[in-house]
């Protein structure tokens, strides 16, 4: 099977017209080489072209919607799309290398002065309206194969202006490649529904173009699969967010994204991956050092030692990071034959989910669906998980030598011991940026908010994630009520689906924007706890666990424990507080300017017609 592969080294660069320009309103070229159509004579001009845009959109000091692991070892500790949920409610790092994501998460973003890494950058879009304009100008081929290469295009400038739209709303819509005379460069920001109008069309005209499979074995190029899953994203996203910041249209995303989601599936090409070993299934999704045969995956970026590789795994293991209480607490209990809210299980309420034994952290693995521990590390299971680690029992916290956790919930999606042990720059496993999931996903909620989801659908969306897991499956008829979410005037169907895109999404770049769209800032609020905790409780743990510390080295340790110890109550316990001592800690969602981000002043000096946005 043809896999598509965004493989930044091994796709060809064309130089000539793929050099940094300037970081003004407008990344834009001269009028001359690729723009005159003498540049324009064969197939080889487009694909070489064509392979420039992959390259400019893997480029991750420019954009980050397509990160994967990034494109170099140490990005990896930087922007990769795992440390994105840092901007979520799902997980929190202390790492000054991810202060630009806790910022975002507490509400303490600021105007930049400047373009950044993934902010107010257009060169991409020149590129993609060139290929969109002066491709058809090419004689020597057919009309199928221009329509190919400009379908490439038309996805690209779709991708980028989703990221465009979901970080600042209104945005300039350019459609032709600029000069340096153009008047456009100083127009002032089009309506984020004019944009996304546009947008669909986009989407809609490369899933037209593009190939289900590219001839001549031509392998690794975006086709027509990939564009219904970007398409069915988009519409998603558009819609709900329509929908819930009261802006019009939203039903026609939404429908759209149902169209494109089951036009996707009756291409018969993917599948979820399933085993039948439901305790690594999913998690080897994320640790594959080759997806190329995986059906599930519809677009990842691909990693090989010696020519591009990064170092994922030996940063998940760095100190002062850990998954929230909160989306711990948002994994199902299987309780007599039922897959149940936490709140609802008679083991929450005997309190047997949080004993009043301290470290006894198993017992919140214990009887959850099956994704818990393939993302996060069961502690009575961790032996032999990690690359030279065994010497150390898990949870280890701030003050305890070995892998401390912000939270004492060890994060290990995307992990792999033999990865590790590569070392820097070599780890060489892959990473999905499309599955099929999300597009079953995408299809269950946005069917859910049209009010037409039925037992059907949830047969061959939520209920295939579930299988590959061996969870009890959704019934329509029977859902039950999470009261942790009662008070938020949303039917048990969409909540539940909701949970079912939290877990089984999550480090992949959603979360936010997720909480963004559904307009739930709100629970960016929330304080990042962890794990139950009392200070009492370091004495059971050195009883408990037998660390092999005495005299004045366990005296130490728990000295260090207690000097770097942040507690917070909530219901009558304390639990630890993953930003304590922080100012992270003091969180300020402003529901008034916080859903868009600020465009940076240097930007409107530039150009003043762009205007900054709501209350920034």
């Amino acid at each position: 099977m043809k896999k598509k592969i965004i493989n930044i080294l091994v796709v060809v660069f064309l130089s000539a017209g793929f050099t940094s320009c300037n970081d003004s309103f407008l990344d834009r070229k001269p009028t001359t080489d690729i723009n005159e159509p003498q540049y324009w004579k064969t197939r080889n001009d487009l694909e070489l072209f064509a392979n420039g845009i992959y390259n400019k959109a893997a480029n991750n000091n420019d954009y980050d919607f397509m990160l994967g692991h990034t494109h170099d070892a140490w990005a990896s500790n930087t922007h990769a799309a795992f440390w994105w949920d840092v901007m979520s409610d799902n997980f929190v790092s202390r790492s000054s290398n991810h202060a630009w994501a806790a910022q975002y998460s507490a509400g303490q973003n600021t105007i930049p002065a400047n373009a950044g890494r993934g902010t107010w950058k257009w060169e991409l879009l020149f590129h993609c309206n060139s290929l969109i304009q002066f491709g058809p100008t090419v004689e020597a081929v057919s009309e199928d194969i221009i329509n190919y290469y400009t379908g490439e295009a038309y996805f690209f400038r779709a991708w980028f202006y989703l990221d465009k739209v979901q970080k600042y709303g209104d945005v300039p819509w350019i459609s032709t490649p600029l000069n340096t005379e153009s008047e456009e460069l100083y127009k002032p920001r089009d309506k984020r529904e004019v944009v996304m109008d546009s947008v669909l069309n986009d989407i809609t005209r490369a899933a037209s173009y593009l190939p289900v499979v590219w001839d001549d074995n031509r392998q690794g190029r975006i086709d027509k699969g990939t564009a219904l899953a970007l398409k069915s994203r988009i519409c998603l996203y558009e819609g709900t967010y329509r929908k819930y910041h009261n802006l019009q249209g939203g039903d026609k995303f939404l429908e759209e994204c149902v169209k494109a989601s089951e036009e996707l599936m009756a291409l018969n090409k993917y599948e979820i991956h399933m085993t039948g070993n439901p305790s690594q299934d999913y998690a080897s999704l994320f640790t594959s050092d080759d997806l190329a045969g995986n059906k599930e995956v519809i677009l990842y970026r691909k990693y090989t030692t010696g020519i591009l590789g990064h170092r994922l795994c030996g940063y998940i293991v760095q100190n002062g990071v850990g998954a929230t209480k909160d989306f711990i607490d948002d994994f199902l209990c299987i309780e007599d034959g039922k897959a149940l809210p936490l709140r609802a299980t008679k083991r929450y309420q005997n309190n047997e989910y949080e004993p009043l034994g301290g470290y006894r952290l198993e017992n919140v693995f214990r009887d959850r669906d099956p994704r818990l521990t393939q993302i996060v590390l069961d502690p009575g299971n961790s032996q032999g998980i990690l690359f030279n680690r065994d010497q150390f029992e898990f949870p280890r916290i701030a003050g305890m030598t070995g892998w401390q956790s912000a939270t004492g919930y060890h994060v290990i999606k995307y992990y792999e011991k033999s990865q590790d042990a590569k070392g820097y720059g070599n780890e060489s496993h892959d990473a999905p940026l499309f599955r099929y999931a999300e597009v079953l996903l995408n299809l269950a909620e946005a069917t859910a908010e049209l009010g037409t989801c039925t037992q059907e659908i949830l047969d061959k969306t939520i209920n295939k994630l579930r299988e590959r897991v061996d969870m009890p499956k959704l019934n329509i008829n029977d859902i039950p009520i999470d009261s942790k979410y009662a008070s938020e005037g949303l039917s048990p169907l969409l909540v539940e689906i909701r949970r079912e895109r939290r877990v089984e999404l999550c480090f992949e770049q959603h979360r936010y924007q997720d909480l963004m769209r559904w307009k739930k800032g709100s629970y960016l609020k929330n304080q990042m706890l962890g794990m139950r905790f009392e200070e009492s409780y370091i004495d059971e743990y050195y009883e408990y666990f037998g660390t092999g510390l005495e005299g004045e080295e366990k005296e130490k340790e728990i000295s260090n424990i207690k000097a770097t110890l942040f507690l917070r109550p909530l219901n009558g316990v304390n639990y630890l507080d993953a930003y304590g001592g922080t100012n992270f800690t003091n969180r300020n969602f402003d529901e008034t300017k916080n859903y868009l981000w600020p465009i940076p002043s240097g930007e409107i000096a530039r150009n003043p017609e762009l205007g900054q946005n709501p209350e920034w």
